[in-house]
C-alpha cells in the first residue's frame, strides 16, 4: 500500500473518532438529564422581622412554610432562605430538568410540587429539596407565555393546584391537553384522570369543598363546572341566571395558588354585567356585595375602595362593617387577617378585616429605587406582601428592560 492509501486510512479514523467523541459530547450535553442539588444546611427557623419592607429580588418568590423563597426558571426549581433577607441568596436547595421546561410550581406545606412541558410531575421536600415522588400528567395545553420575574409560573400556576378533599385528603390536580388528572400528594399515587375537551374549557381554580371549577363553553352557553377532586365526578353545572351566551368567570378569595377560593364573580360581554357569588356545598349563592371588579373577600367580609375609602362589609348579607379613610388606591391583596392597600403613592396599608384597625404602613420603597413606579402583579403569604414594580408609563407590549422598574423588580415587605 502507497503513502496515498495510508493517509486515505489514517483519515478516515481519525474522521471516524471525531465523530464519535462528538456525538459522545452532544449526548452529554442534549440527553435528557436531572440534576438534584439538596440542601446543606439545616432547615431554617421561622423569621419574625419588623413591618417593612425586608428586600428586592429579580424574580418571583413563592413563600413556603414560613421559612424558604422558592423561585422558577426555565429548566428549574430553587429556594432561598431567610425569607426576610435583602436580597436573593445562592440557592438553599435545586432541581433542574433538561430538557423539559418549567411549566408551574405549587406548594403545600413542606412539599413544592412541579410540572414541566412534558406533564411530568416532580414533588421535592421543602426542608430538604429531595425528589420524593414523581408522576405522569397531561401536558399543558399550551406554552406558558411568562416574562422574566416568572409570576405567571408560581402566582398563577393555571392548570396545577393543591387541593384538600371533602375529608381533608390533600390532592394534586393538574389539566391540561385533553386530560384532568389528580394524585395523592403524600406518594404521587393516581387517584383519578378524566378526559376532556381543553379548546372549549377554562379551568379557573379550586373552591371550597374540594371542588375544581371549570368555565365549559364546548356545546352551546357557557357553564361553570364543579368536579369533585376526590373521584373526578362533575356533581354541578350551574349557570347564573339571565346570563348571555358569553360567560367570563373569575374566582376571589383564594389561598395563593388558586386554591380554596370563597366566591366567584361571573360577567358578560357588556359593562357593568359583574355579579358576584358566594360559594358553599350546594349552587352559587348571589352576593351583591362582591360585584365590584376591585372588591376582594377575607374572612368573609368583602373589601373594595369607592372614593379613597376602603369598606368592609359582611358576606353574604351586604352589611357594613367598617370604613376607613384610605385614599385613591386599590386593593392589592389579601391574606387571613390582612387586607393590603397600595395607595397612589406606593404606600403599602394594611388593615385587620375584621375590624378595619390599621396593623402597619409604611411606603414601598428601598435604596435609591424611589417610588415613581406602577403597581404590577402581586402576592401575599405568611405575612408578607411582593410587588411587582414596572417603569412609567407602563408599555405592556415593551420587552422585559422597558417593562420593569429596575434588575431587581420585586420589593417585598412584611406586614
Amino acid at each position: 500500500m502507497g503513502w496515498a492509501g495510508r493517509r486515505r486510512i489514517v483519515a478516515a479514523v481519525t474522521a471516524v473518532a471525531v465523530a464519535a467523541t462528538v456525538g459522545v459530547i452532544a449526548y452529554r450535553v442534549l440527553a435528557p438529564a436531572e440534576v438534584s442539588t439538596p440542601a446543606r444546611d439545616d432547615y431554617p427557623a421561622r423569621s419574625v422581622p419588623a413591618a417593612g419592607v425586608t428586600g428586592r429580588l429579580p424574580v418571583a418568590p413563592l413563600i413556603v412554610d414560613g421559612r424558604l423563597r422558592v423561585y422558577a426558571a426555565p429548566r428549574q426549581v430553587y429556594a432561598d432562605q431567610p425569607v426576610d433577607g435583602r436580597s436573593r441568596r445562592t440557592p438553599y436547595w435545586s432541581f433542574r430538568r433538561w430538557p423539559a421546561s418549567l411549566d408551574a410550581v405549587v406548594a403545600s406545606g413542606t412539599t413544592v410540587v412541579s410540572r414541566w412541558s412534558d406533564g411530568q410531575l416532580v414533588a421535592l421536600d421543602a426542608r430538604t429539596g429531595r425528589v420524593t415522588w414523581r408522576a405522569d400528567g397531561p401536558e399543558p395545553a399550551s406554552e406558558r407565555a411568562a416574562r422574566r420575574t416568572g409570576t405567571a409560573v408560581v402566582w398563577r400556576p393555571s392548570g396545577l393546584s393543591v387541593s384538600g378533599t371533602a375529608d381533608g385528603r390533600p390532592v394534586v390536580v393538574t389539566s391540561g391537553d385533553g386530560e384532568i388528572r389528580a394524585v395523592d400528594l403524600a406518594d404521587g399515587g393516581q387517584l383519578w384522570r378524566a378526559a376532556v375537551d381543553s379548546d372549549c374549557r377554562e379551568p379557573l381554580g379550586i373552591g371550597p369543598g374540594g371542588r375544581l371549577l371549570t368555565v365549559d363553553g364546548c356545546d352551546g352557553p357557557a357553564v361553570v363546572e364543579f368536579r369533585d377532586v376526590a373521584t373526578g365526578v362533575v356533581t354541578t353545572r350551574w349557570r347564573p341566571p339571565g346570563a348571555d351566551d358569553e360567560l367570563t368567570a373569575t374566582l376571589i378569595g383564594c389561598e395563593p395558588g388558586g386554591v380554596g377560593c370563597a366566591a366567584l364573580r361571573t360577567a358578560g360581554p357588556g359593562d357593568g354585567s359583574a355579579r358576584g357569588w358566594l360559594l358553599g356545598p350546594d349552587e352559587p349563592i348571589e352576593t351583591p356585595a362582591l360585584d365590584g371588579p376591585g372588591t376582594d373577600l377575607v374572612d368573609e367580609t368583602a373589601v373594595g375602595i369607592v372614593g379613597g375609602v376602603l369598606v368592609g362589609r359582611a358576606v353574604p348579607d351586604g352589611g357594613q362593617r367598617w370604613r376607613v379613610e384610605v385614599g385613591p388606591g386599590r386593593v392589592i391583596a389579601v391574606q387571613p387577617g390582612r387586607v393590603h392597600v397600595l395607595t397612589e403613592a406606593n404606600e403599602l396599608v394594611t388593615l385587620d378585616p375584621a375590624t378595619g384597625a390599621r396593623l402597619s404602613g409604611f411606603v414601598l420603597d428601598i435604596g435609591s429605587d424611589g417610588t415613581g413606579w406602577a403597581p404590577g402583579d402581586a402576592y401575599a403569604a405568611d405575612g408578607y406582601v411582593v410587588v411587582e414594580r414596572l417603569r412609567r408609563p407602563v408599555d405592556p407590549d415593551g420587552d422585559d428592560q422597558r417593562y420593569y422598574l429596575t434588575a431587581e423588580s420585586l420589593i417585598i415587605a412584611a406586614t
